[in-house]
């Protein structure tokens, strides 16, 4: 068994002052990490939970890192574990499965990446010392609850859940769970970190220009995404939508609609497929695919590779370029939207005429009804029939992919043997 010595001779050229306070503080059984984008909290734990695990243990680390959809994961967390192990120079030192997703580090200590989507997978894992929820507001209480519970095996010291995300709605299970009024907080076994960009001194010009220019453009999301502050609880656009796992043989005889909506830096694309049962009115949102800084021929290539470029896709309009490019790419039936004076307000209402259900794994639309809200008249301080512009975007590429049966009398989707990726 390999012993690893780091030495940071600078630790302020690699760490950022909130995470380099706590680094080698283990005594809280559960750490959250909460604040607004960009503000470096991710990163920092990732950090903190690798020197960990790097360390002098009787035990080798058995660490489990977590998103709530399995197939997240590789762009997400598990590459950020990679960077930082790449960066600290021990990656040619680590035993790395890519198909496998685990990484076993020169000591001995092993890193595991799941997603939470099948529970029954977490169940089978034994032994572990750490769990890292990353994007918690994705998960559910149950899952945070079934996660502790892996969390004993006694000859591990110091187990530890790292549970990191940006506050969203105060529907929300990590809002009811640490931030609600009248909940008890136990401060030798909950610790609780709060950041903004302003605590990241990685960040460059550009980005803080871009992030700061939100107070402007967008207040209301300024607030939560760059602040970090829990969404007030407002009059949502969709307060009634169910959610749950969707049995996709049974819905196999409806028909399918797909819907995209663009975005890069800010804003994730959003590409969704949903089914329409006309004779329950009954929305069912099945798949969802988000993601930032996609081009047009990522966006082409990830449609193939779910197996939809032979569909009517139905996009943004406001982007006919990036349409032109991605049909060049082989997505031939992709078509620009219906847009015209007040299209998301229609759209909004066609929507509500209908019962909502949402696949649980769905986490971002899931997050976005949860926070879709009505403006407010500053003058009157009644509500209109306008929503917010944040919070959005999936529920955007479900308007799209609506066009399609929109104000026609019957659906022309086609039937699809739908098989979720």
């Amino acid at each position: 068994m390999t012993t690893i010595k780091l030495n940071f001779p600078k630790p302020a050229r690699v760490f950022n002052r909130q995470i380099y306070d706590s680094l080698f503080d283990y005594e809280h059984f559960v750490e959250v990490w909460y604040g607004g984008a960009s503000s470096g909290k991710s990163h920092g734990v990732v950090q903190k939970v690798v020197l960990k695990a790097l360390g002098k243990w009787k035990y080798p680390r058995k660490v489990l890192w977590l998103r709530k959809v399995d197939r997240t994961i590789k762009d997400s967390i598990f590459t950020d574990v990679l960077d930082c192990l790449s960066t600290w120079k021990l990656l040619p030192l680590c035993k790395v499965n890519k198909s496998d997703r685990t990484i076993s580090l020169p000591n001995g200590a092993v890193f595991l990446f799941k997603g939470m989507d099948d529970p029954e997978k977490i169940k089978s894992i034994k032994g572990l010392s750490d769990v890292v929820m990353e994007e918690a507001s994705e998960f559910n209480q149950d899952d945070f609850t079934q996660l502790t519970l892996r969390l004993r095996e006694p000859k591990h010291k110091q187990r530890q859940i790292f549970c990191m995300f940006n506050p969203v709605s105060k529907l929300n299970w990590t809002y009811k769970q640490w931030f609600e009024p009248g909940v008890q907080i136990d401060p030798k076994r909950v610790v609780i970190h709060q950041s903004t960009y302003k605590d990241n001194h990685f960040l460059d010009a550009d980005n803080i220009r871009t992030i700061e220019n939100l107070k402007q453009t967008n207040p209301a999301y300024y607030k939560i995404y760059t602040l970090g502050e829990f969404a007030t609880l407002d009059k949502l656009v969709f307060p009634d939508f169910e959610k749950r796992r969707l049995n996709q043989h049974a819905l196999a005889d409806l028909p399918s609609y797909f819907g995209l909506d663009f975005g890069y830096t800010n804003d994730e694309t959003a590409f969704m497929h949903v089914k329409v049962d006309e004779s329950t009115h009954t929305i069912y949102v099945m798949e969802e695919y988000a993601k930032h800084g996609m081009l047009n021929d990522d966006i082409a290539r990830m449609i193939k590779q779910m197996g939809y470029s032979k569909e009517i896709i139905t996009a943004d309009a406001a982007e006919p370029k990036s349409i032109a490019e991605i049909k060049r790419d082989g997505i031939y039936r992709i078509r620009p939207a219906k847009k015209g004076k007040d299209s998301i307000i229609q759209g909004i209402s066609f929507m509500q005429q209908y019962h909502l259900v949402v696949d649980d794994r769905c986490v971002k639309t899931i997050e976005e009804l949860e926070n879709y809200t009505y403006k407010k008249d500053r003058a009157t301080n009644e509500y209109t029939n306008e929503p917010v512009d944040a919070y959005n975007h999936e529920i955007d590429a479900i308007r799209y992919a609506l066009n399609e049966i929109n104000g026609a009398s019957a659906p022309h989707g086609k039937l699809l043997k739908n098989i979720y990726i």
